[in-house]
């Protein structure tokens, strides 16, 4: 499981659905999960309950861990990217090919978290 503290559930969901999960409503409470694909699940903790679990809980700064998506083609990078800023998400990097053969972009999700999005470069017909 992979967890996300997260100061507006709604919000944060609200993202990861522009992103492409599907994510059955919350019910409201400080708590919310999703299983994915493959098994992985993902969850939403609002930041009142880290503090009752943790009273000495302090938000993190910086980068530490970064969620990075599998897209299916370059233009799905793009479309993706596109779609998260049309719904007033911030860019953090347009995207571009990087150097190490992948088609990336990054977006920032509402609590800040660095969210990559990334395929094969396709090869070009000659």
């Amino acid at each position: 499981m992979i967890g996300l503290t997260v100061h507006d559930m709604a919000e944060s969901i609200r993202f990861y659905r522009t992103l492409g999960l599907d994510i059955p409503d919350p019910d409201g409470g400080p708590y919310h999960d999703v299983t994915l694909e493959g098994g992985i699940r993902l969850s939403w903790n609002s930041v009142e309950m880290m503090r009752e679990i943790e009273p000495d809980w302090k938000e993190p700064t910086g980068q530490r861990m970064t969620l990075a998506f599998l897209c299916e083609s370059s233009a799905q990078v793009d479309t993706r990217h596109q779609a998260l800023v049309d719904a007033g998400f911030t860019s953090h990097k347009a995207p571009w090919d990087a150097f190490w053969g992948q088609h990336y972009a990054q977006v920032l999700d509402p609590d800040g978290n660095i969210v990559d999005l990334f395929s094969p470069i396709e090869p070009q017909p000659l």
